[in-house]
């Protein structure tokens, strides 16, 4: 059996459908599953135990006629039993309908019309459960899998690694993240990040402080060793490779990015700066009255850390 999965968003959404793709490997042990994932997503599968292959493709970009026919006869030519699209619009299903896969699962909306098995869609849900009643089109209807991900070994030797070079004992760290943002409402200041680092080190001098630096925010990054030239920082280069540094820290203290996600499937206590869609008992928010996450101050956040550790 092959089976194939459209799925597109960010690194994130990709983590949060992992349950359903392990749901699916565990009813259909012998299948194939492959995913159709934004070039920009397709790192996060180094951590997926259930996929054996992704296919990139820019569901955002203006693509041209070709475009979908290019991506339609790929997915003729491999000649899937089911296909599985969480998307609402109705260009996705269509596409699926042209390709001729037998089963075509996705919500009910626009567009179901060319899906064989439509599903309703329960707005109220966790996204992971969202994406998990996609499965009822297959009649599976057990209960949604803990989020779970497979971090290969050498990519825990890495961490294990860098934490030798980084000086850090089996005491633990605390490790932070950040980036630039185009909505100011979701950008932190650097101020307060600065107060939040000082904080932890006064506090715990012994509990060692660690940057997770990207292409993404070098100039953060940059910004914080301004104030703390001391201050320890990694470049974990690929998805698995942060996920292991994740893991092994006593906390992660972000905004809502991949690193949140990474923290809530390796079980990592994580602080939150912002208010999520996600509900977990290691996961704390620490939500802004005015929405903007520039707004909450940087004794509202140590708060939430030392009630947490």
């Amino acid at each position: 059996m092959r089976i194939v999965a459209l799925v597109p968003g960010k690194i994130g959404e990709q983590i949060l459908f992992f349950p359903t793709l392990d749901d699916l490997q565990r009813v259909y042990p012998d299948a194939q599953i492959d995913v159709v994932v934004e070039p920009r997503a397709k790192a996060a599968y180094r951590v997926c135990k259930s996929v054996t292959d992704t296919i990139a493709f820019d569901f955002k970009d203006r693509n041209s006629l070709a475009d979908w026919g290019n991506l339609i006869g790929l997915l003729r030519d491999r000649e899937y039993d089911i296909a599985i699209s969480p998307q609402q619009q109705s260009l996705p299903h269509l596409l699926l309908w042209l390709t001729g896969i037998p089963t075509r699962i996705g919500y009910k909306g626009k567009g179901s019309i060319f899906l064989t098995d439509p599903v309703p869609q329960k707005l109220q849900q966790s996204p992971a459960a969202k994406y998990h009643d996609l499965l009822q089109g297959l009649g599976i209807n057990s209960p949604v899998p803990e989020l779970n991900i497979n971090v290969p070994s050498s990519d825990i030797t890495w961490s294990e690694k860098e934490q030798k070079r980084l000086g850090i004992n089996e005491s633990g760290y605390v490790v932070f993240y950040d980036r630039p943002s185009p909505d100011h409402n979701s950008t932190y200041p650097i101020d307060s990040w600065r107060q939040i680092v000082q904080s932890l080190q006064e506090k715990q001098p012994n509990l060692p402080v660690v940057a997770i630096k990207d292409p993404e925010n070098e100039l953060f990054v940059k910004s914080m060793l301004a104030f703390f030239p001391d201050l320890k920082v990694t470049s974990p280069e690929d998805i698995g490779k942060l996920a292991a540094t994740i893991a092994a820290a006593n906390l992660l203290v972000c905004t809502d990015s991949a690193p949140m996600y990474l923290a809530l499937a390796v079980q990592t206590y994580t602080v939150v700066l912002g208010e999520t869609s996600i509900k977990s008992d290691r996961l704390m928010e620490v939500k802004s009255s005015t929405a903007k996450i520039a707004d909450i101050a940087p004794q509202t956040v140590m708060q939430r850390i030392w009630g947490q550790s």
